[in-house]
């Protein structure tokens, strides 16, 4: 038998107070008279014998009630077998995890609420503690603190689902941390209570738990459940035009065992249900479904994806922005202008595009930072200053489209497409060749994909001739080619960030009516049509929380611009910096938000000096919508090395807390010791009572 509080035994001193009373009482003597000396000596004698009975009894009642009392506040116990045990004197810190796969349910109870009960249940082992921190997957500046068992009830109450999962070397790391700034007497001991999801826990081979730490997991042991939730949202077309008809993909997924049969998914934009569509997915699997739909004005446009599916619903709905007719800038640079005015007719007849001309040798190179795609017609060389703005501009990310001029000069131009990773380039102006007529475009290519719907077969089978100035080394896509196998239109990429590149298009003929027909044929306008709507990046339609880093292009940025995040009456400057006209910020964790303020799915704006510049929409990440749990067993094997580790069986067992302390404190005997001490206490009076002598 062990004590938890040994030094209680000192109050065993106490017995000595009876004991002092008892021997007191037996040196205190009465003479009384009586008239028959005979009858008295044997009746004194009877109650003598009797009386020092019955002195002995209450004094061993008195004693033993008071070693019983004395034992009981040392609380005793009887050790476990375990060799992790629990220190109630040490520092302890519970983890509770609030991620919203704690949304299932099993008898009609969430996983959250009936972790919040049994660790409700637990704190009863530590009521007499000070050293007690809890902490969620908010990593609030709160949970830095340590506090008692009834503060933490207090707090627990208050737990609400977070949109951070956090994984347990995370939650290890900070519970370490905190630890490290406590110097707390005894041993220390971690409870993790959490379902333990597959995608979100992390590598647990990795996870090392230091010997002087005790972990006892807790897992909800949750079973792999059904749950459909959108896997990706993205346009057929590169942007939405007003007035048009669009086609919005939505893919979907269902991490369950089952499969779901014609699942009614919903299309809104601006509030309003503007389209609907059924889908099947199998179990594990995916399936897209494809939705029609049209706005009436340009602008930033607020969509959302909903669908039933229970009981996991954070992920029921999917928020996305749609950029109605986003104006696309075209730099148009000229030297050896075309009769027709190709360029200028193919631009300047469409709202959607807006058009600068400048001759090349008047254009303010400022120019290039506020246009999409530059075009060089006829330019028979290039100047240092253009030539270095337009390199920066293609490894920025622009698109640059060159038409040669009747006469190039054959050393400048090949030093600069060679810098862009064109090469090989070849002039033909002395000795231009004669009119070859072209080959057919190959309608498998991306790039065609929605121009063979614009252009009638018949004008696709009377192909144009083209009188080649230059020939090179093909690189990227060849577009367009000649019958004989000479290059006309090539397509390559350069520089720029992983989601931003810059497109090069060369041209192997002028725009002159001498050099051929291609500028009159029906594929010249949507060619031109499509290297524009390329140059624009394609719409990000939705971000996701789980993103680290977040890359936004805006427009007239100065240096020193600070950018907001706004939703509703919440407002949050993330950390950010400028990189030309790409903003790169990240958003805060729930640990970096103030008191009050949380992150929810939803559009959020974002404001330079009080203007909204730009609509985003952000949504919970896919990792906690897959519902895959370790299992106890799982975990055991995984942490089967660390004997300085226990996992429980199931959390939803009546006895959880019993458990525990059967297996990690061993019996408590006080309790025993209590009712001992009260029987003593009635020993003792029944003696005094019934004992008459």
């Amino acid at each position: 038998m062990s004590f938890l509080y040994p030094s209680f035994l000192l109050g065993l001193l106490a017995v000595s107070v009876p004991v002092a009373i008892h021997l007191f009482n037996l040196r205190r003597t009465r003479r009384i008279f009586f008239t028959n000396v005979s009858l008295l000596k044997t009746v004194q004698t009877e109650t003598k014998s009797f009386r020092r009975l019955k002195h002995l009894l209450i004094l061993a009642c008195r004693a033993l009630a008071i070693i019983c009392l004395v034992l009981a506040f040392a609380q005793p116990f009887i050790p476990s077998k375990s060799t992790l045990g629990l220190s109630r004197q040490g520092f302890t810190s519970l983890y509770l995890d609030n991620s919203y796969s704690m949304q299932n349910e099993e008898d009609e109870k969430r996983y959250l609420d009936v972790a919040i009960g049994k660790l409700d249940e637990l704190l009863t082992l530590f009521r007499n503690a000070s050293s007690l921190q809890l902490i969620t997957n908010d990593f609030s500046a709160q949970e830095q603190t340590v506090g008692t068992a009834e503060a933490l009830r207090d707090r627990v109450t208050t737990v609400r689902f977070a949109h951070t999962p956090r994984s347990l070397a995370d939650v290890y790391r900070r519970q370490v941390n905190l630890m490290a700034t406590r110097n707390s007497a005894g041993t220390s001991q971690l409870f993790w209570f959490s379902d333990f999801q597959k995608s979100t826990v992390g590598d647990l081979s990795r996870l090392k738990i230091d010997t002087a730490q005790r972990v006892f997991m807790v897992p909800m042991e949750a079973k792999p459940t059904r749950n459909i939730y959108v896997d990706s949202v993205w346009l057929s077309t590169p942007f939405v035009r007003e007035l048009q008809n669009n086609t919005l993909n939505v893919r979907v997924r269902n991490s369950g065992e089952e499969s779901v049969q014609k699942l009614p998914i919903r299309l809104f934009v601006d509030q309003a249900q503007i389209s609907t569509a059924s889908v099947s997915i199998p179990a594990k699997g995916s399936a897209t479904a494809t939705m029609n739909f049209n706005v009436t004005e340009k602008g930033f446009r607020r969509g959302r994806i909903a669908f039933e599916d229970y009981p996991i619903t954070f992920d029921n709905e999917f928020y996305f922005v749609l950029q109605a007719s986003p104006a696309i800038r075209v730099l148009h640079l000229y030297e050896q202008k075309s009769p027709s005015n190709y360029i200028e007719n193919v631009y300047g007849n469409d709202s959607l595009f807006v058009r600068q001309s400048f001759n090349a040798q008047n254009v303010d190179v400022g120019q290039f930072k506020n246009a999409d795609l530059v075009v060089l017609e006829g330019l028979p060389q290039l100047s240092g200053a253009l030539r270095s703005e337009l390199e920066r501009f293609v490894r920025q990310g622009g698109s640059l489209a060159i038409f040669p001029s009747a006469n190039p000069d054959a050393a400048a131009w090949s030093s600069f497409l060679t810098t862009l990773g064109v090469g090989g380039l070849q002039v033909q102006a002395n000795s231009l060749p004669p009119a070859q007529p072209m080959a057919a475009p190959n309608n498998q290519n991306p790039f065609f994909r929605d121009i063979f719907e614009q252009t009638q077969q018949q004008s696709l089978l009377n192909l144009p001739d083209a009188v080649p100035v230059w020939q090179w080394r093909a690189v990227g896509e060849r577009l367009l080619t000649l019958r004989n196998g000479t290059p006309l239109l090539t397509q390559s990429r350069l520089g720029g960030s992983a989601s931003r590149q810059g497109y090069v298009y060369v041209f192997g003929t002028p725009l002159q009516p001498e050099f051929g027909t291609v500028p009159q044929h029906a594929l010249f306008v949507p060619i031109m049509y499509k290297i524009a709507a390329l140059s624009v990046q394609a719409q990000r339609t939705a971000y996701s929380f789980d993103d680290n880093a977040l890359e936004v292009t805006v427009t007239d940025a100065s240096p020193n611009a600070v950018y907001k995040l706004k939703r509703d009456k919440m407002e949050i400057i993330p950390i950010q910096r400028l990189n030309g006209n790409q903003l790169l910020f990240e958003l805060p964790k729930s640990n970096q938000l103030s008191a009050g303020q949380e992150m929810e799915a939803g559009y959020y704006e974002l404001q330079l000096n009080g203007k909204t510049e730009r609509l985003l929409a952000f949504n919970h990440g896919n990792r906690e919508s897959a519902m895959e749990f370790y299992t106890p067993a799982e975990l055991r094997k995984a942490f089967a090395g660390q004997p300085n580790v226990q996992v429980f069986d199931s959390i939803h067992d009546g006895g959880f807390v019993d458990e525990l302390r059967a297996q990690n404190l061993g019996t408590n005997l006080w309790k025993y010791f209590i009712i001992a001490a009260l029987g003593f206490f009635l020993a003792e009076i029944a003696v005094i009572r019934f004992m008459k002598g």
